[in-house]
């Protein structure tokens, strides 16, 4: 049932008289629920509690955190239909999307819960005494990572469960030993809401310390903005537009005590296309591409918005084909008024640019908040010279970039801003021939991928999403993945401490049996 009210760590609260609905935008009207926006005093509540849960929460036993984790995917699904119904209503996207998202939801908790009962995570690593040495003796030092505090993630517009309340920062950060606190998205509070009373049962299941968790409401940046600014608030997620993404990231290095921002923020994922690969497979290429391009309306920050190749027969071809398949797909319901309109905004920008040719933009009648896709192409030198062809249009457009030679190529990838990912594609022994290319490519991007589509992001150990600024604010982390849990993590040393003190994967009889690096040398024994 939603209530439109905060969970303030277990307790519902609305104190408040700022109210604001979500918008369903496939019908084009408000959806019925009235959601209050919290208050200063509630946001201070939810991080003082989440300050005191803390420090309970960080000594719990890895098996009683995936024991939560576990709990909480069990409540989203228990949530059923009704999570279902409500997602789409809030977000316009078909109910095939919202099961499969539910289902990354729960795949990314179970993750780290298994992570985090195996215990090795921590990365605990022992160098023992050495009382004899010459000329000086060393003492006994002992690493693992520790969790930061509380953590503020923000729910994301594009994927309201796997990006947002329980989604993937949330997950990483309670399994590392961080509550959370969520900044609800206000186009999808409804959804949020319904989520966060799964992780609060979950929570009171497992016996988790009151504040562990909370959800706030908000129709605007003021919420968000005082969130950064609290000095209890050790950490943020937030995924994004690069606008957003900056904003927060500068409020918390202005701070007194300035915090870590780890934002996911624009990228126009590049794609490469070698003239063998056109020459031989131009039209399941473009049929591809269309496909990719046009998926989830183009709202997923993977969308291919650039597409390189060197002028040649193959690359018209490649053009023509492209804009025809584009124009033969149907358009798709974007998920607010709001991003629709700037989609619209931003492609008519980009169109309007000079010397720039528009090959494909779909002119037929539409339902309202339905985008229409469009592709255009220009010459190397242009794109070269335009920063605004730069800017990722956030929605079913691509630009096709056509280059002279290999060195414009190259240079035009080597002053792209970072990107999320990158794509080469390539027949039988061509990329050799590249690899100026690829290195170029490789500098400006998180994640490579050959013969593919960027769009998609498999949630494994080996995933890196992220890269250079600004598709994220530190390209050393992913935001997907088993590692991303070192975001809300920093190591700890404890020198000369007995051993009845130290944490037990520090300790010598290795009760856990977790894989350490003791004395250079990666082991499972005690010592």
């Amino acid at each position: 049932m939603i209530t439109g009210k905060n969970y303030i760590g277990n307790q519902l609260s609305a104190k408040g008289s700022k109210t604001y609905k979500t918008f369903n935008p496939q019908l084009n009207i408000e959806n019925d629920s009235t959601y209050t926006e919290a208050t200063s005093e509630e946001i201070d509540e939810a991080v003082a509690l989440a300050s005191e849960a803390f420090k309970v929460y960080r000594t719990i036993s890895g098996k009683q955190k995936a024991e939560f984790l576990n709990t909480i995917a069990d409540e989203i699904l228990a949530l059923d239909d009704a999570l279902i119904k409500t997602y789409c209503s809030e977000t316009g996207l078909p109910e095939g999307r919202a099961k499969g998202e539910r289902g990354r939801t729960v795949g990314q908790l179970r993750m780290f819960a298994n992570l985090i009962e195996e215990g090795s995570w921590v990365e605990a690593t022992i160098d023992t005494a050495l009382p004899n040495r010459e000329p000086m003796p060393r003492s006994d030092i002992r690493k693992m990572l520790v969790p930061l505090g509380p953590i503020v993630v923000f729910g994301a517009s594009n994927f309201p469960l796997a990006y947002s309340t329980a989604g993937g920062d949330t997950a990483a950060a309670l399994a590392s030993g961080c509550p959370v606190i969520v900044k609800s998205h206000p186009m999808h509070s409804g959804t949020g809401e319904l989520v966060a009373s799964a992780i609060v049962k979950a929570a009171e299941k497992t016996n988790m310390p009151n504040g562990v968790f909370s959800n706030i409401n908000s129709s605007g940046i003021a919420v968000g903005t005082q969130l950064v600014k609290h000095s209890g608030v050790k950490a943020v997620g937030f995924t994004g537009s690069i606008k957003g993404g900056r904003a927060l990231y500068n409020l918390a290095a202005q701070r007194e005590e300035p915090i870590p921002v780890f934002a996911e923020m624009g990228s126009i994922n590049p794609v490469v296309v070698l003239p063998e690969a056109l020459k031989n497979r131009s039209g399941s290429l473009a049929k591809t591409y269309a496909g990719s391009i046009t998926l989830g309306t183009g709202q997923f920050c993977t969308n291919p918005g650039l597409l390189l190749g060197l002028k040649s027969e193959g690359l018209s071809n490649f053009i023509e084909n492209l804009s025809n398949e584009i124009i033969n797909i149907e358009p798709s319901c974007m998920l607010h008024p709001n991003i629709i309109g700037a989609y619209e905004n931003k492609k008519q920008k980009a169109i309007s640019q000079s010397s720039l040719t528009v090959t494909a933009d779909y002119d037929s009648e539409v339902q309202t908040n339905y985008a229409r896709q469009a592709i255009a192409t220009v010459e190397g030198k242009t794109f070269m010279e335009n920063q605004t062809l730069h800017q990722e249009v956030f929605g079913p457009y691509s630009i096709v970039v056509q280059c002279e030679n290999k060195g414009q190529l190259e240079a035009i990838i080597s002053n792209l801003d970072g990107q999320l990912t990158g794509t080469l594609i390539a027949d039988n022994n061509e990329a050799s021939n590249y690899s100026k290319v690829i290195s170029a490519l490789q500098n400006r991007v998180g994640r490579i991928i050959y013969n593919g589509v960027p769009t998609g992001v498999e949630v494994c150990p080996s995933m890196v999403h992220g890269g250079p600024y600004p598709s994220s604010t530190d390209s050393r982390f992913t935001a997907v993945g088993i590692h991303s849990i070192k975001r809300w993590v920093r190591p700890f040393s404890y020198q000369d401490w007995p051993n009845d003190l130290l944490p037990i994967e520090l300790k010598n009889e290795n009760p856990l049996g977790v894989s350490r690096l003791v004395n250079k040398k990666q082991t499972s024994d005690k010592l």
